[in-house]
């Protein structure tokens, strides 16, 4: 099958022409070595059964032999050899030339077990699961960027994707393993098996520490059950006490989502904590969030059948589809997610910030009957910080540059009071 393109493709070229090596790190599945492979002309990989040991072998007494190879070379899972990193920042050294190597790993590695940090020579990129416009279900009318570069550009398009489309694209996920199938079932198949490697195996995997799967797996169904809120974390305790009276202290609570944050499974969203308010009541807890919508889907066993009688649990499977593919399309300016919630009830379902200090004010909304409601509190929003500004004793915070309504419907607008609606199936970077 022909290679799709990612908009990771252009960050990685731009990458590769700067420094000596690029790490590619991101959850498995999510395309890592496909995508490095397109621009490498040498690759070797640790997983590779017939050669494994004798890679390792050799990655301990000699790792310089492991990067003998035409250039860019990709070494891919170098994770299971640590040793490698200081391998790489040293060949790049003596070397002194930009594109290199590329290094592809599934989960973060403890950094006791390197002695370089490799600033100035090793580049960071996080890749993620596929957006809806890499995946060809966003028609890519509306670009996020163009968007904060023109921000008084009036938007009309329209997108082509059903409601039933939308839920069952939340229920498959963004895997690339996906595009290879040919039947809905099989396509369903893959998050589920996502899942069931992630609580079987990766999570005692990732630092050697022995962790019970059927606690990994309650711990992954209570963070579906409480996707994209701020749930308490006692709250979770209580969640997988009840479900399967298993033991679980605070402290091995936070071992199992540090473990699950290695893998890039968990990434939980902060919160955006301006002074318009008094902090006592913004809500600071992180949101609770996964790497991709499908995750959530498969550890609560859900179908597109069941999600599309139970349109306000897929309004929190939706937030988390909007903030993949947000985190996706901003990446070329090193985009950051946030929310913002306080003791009243205003709030923005997602702040995206932008590295230039740019923002959006972002909420997700399924249906046209909750436009008016959220356009009510990105506007109030953007009210208090223009009042938190006109106090001269006040360190002026910088207005939003957009106010955004992403939604599950069909026509993407703008209000008369300047907030932009738009599908998540119209957009793209």
């Amino acid at each position: 099958m022909a290679y799709l393109q990612r908009v990771f493709d252009a960050r990685l070229r731009a990458h590769l022409s700067a420094m000596g090596a690029v790490l590619i790190e991101g959850p498995k599945w999510c395309g890592k070595t496909t995508t490095a492979a397109q621009v490498a002309r040498s690759i070797i990989s640790l997983q590779n059964t017939d050669y494994r040991e004798e890679y390792l072998t050799t990655a301990v007494t000699k790792p310089s032999f492991l990067l003998e190879g035409d250039v860019p070379r990709l070494i891919d899972e170098w994770q299971d050899a640590p040793m490698l990193w200081d391998a790489v920042r040293t060949k790049v050294d003596e070397r002194g030339l930009p594109g290199q190597f590329i290094l592809t790993g599934s989960n973060a590695v403890d950094d006791s077990k390197i002695h370089h940090s490799g600033t100035g020579r090793i580049s960071r990129l996080e890749m993620l699961p596929m957006s809806l416009w890499e995946y060809g279900e966003s028609n890519g009318s509306v670009s996020l960027i163009e968007l904060f570069d023109s921000p008084e550009t009036e938007v009309f398009a329209q997108s082509k994707l059903t409601m039933e489309e939308l839920v069952f694209s939340a229920c498959r996920g963004g895997w690339p393993a996906t595009l290879n199938l040919k039947d809905d079932k099989s396509k369903l198949l893959v998050a589920t098996e996502y899942v069931k490697s992630v609580y079987k195996n990766d999570t005692s995997r990732v630092d050697g520490v022995k962790r019970n799967h059927k606690l990994t797996r309650m711990i992954l169904k209570s963070y579906a059950r409480n996707i994209s809120t701020m749930a308490k974390t006692t709250s979770i305790l209580s969640d997988v006490a009840a479900a399967d009276n298993i033991e679980c202290s605070r402290a091995t609570l936070d071992s199992y989502v540090g473990a699950l944050e290695k893998l890039f499974v968990i990434m939980d969203i902060d919160a955006w904590c301006p002074s318009i308010r008094s902090k006592t009541i913004i809500q600071s807890r992180p949101k609770r969030a996964f790497c991709d919508p499908s995750i959530a889907v498969a550890a609560l066993e859900l179908t597109p059948q069941a999600l599309m009688t139970q349109m306000k649990t897929f309004g929190f499977i939706f937030e988390q589809m909007c903030a993949r593919d947000l985190r996706v399309y901003s990446a070329s300016h090193d985009g950051t997610l946030s929310y913002y919630r306080d003791r009243y009830g205003l709030e923005a379902d997602l702040v995206l910030h932008l590295a230039d200090g740019r923002y959006a004010l972002i909420e997700c909304k399924l249906g046209s009957n909750e436009i008016n409601e959220g356009a009510a509190h990105l506007l109030e929003l953007k009210r208090l910080i223009q009042e938190h500004n006109k106090n001269e004793k006040q360190v002026p915070l910088r207005e939003p540059d957009l106010l955004i309504i992403l939604t599950g419907g069909q026509m993407a607008y703008t209000l008369p009071n300047g907030v932009k609606v738009i599908p998540l199936a119209c957009l793209r970077d």
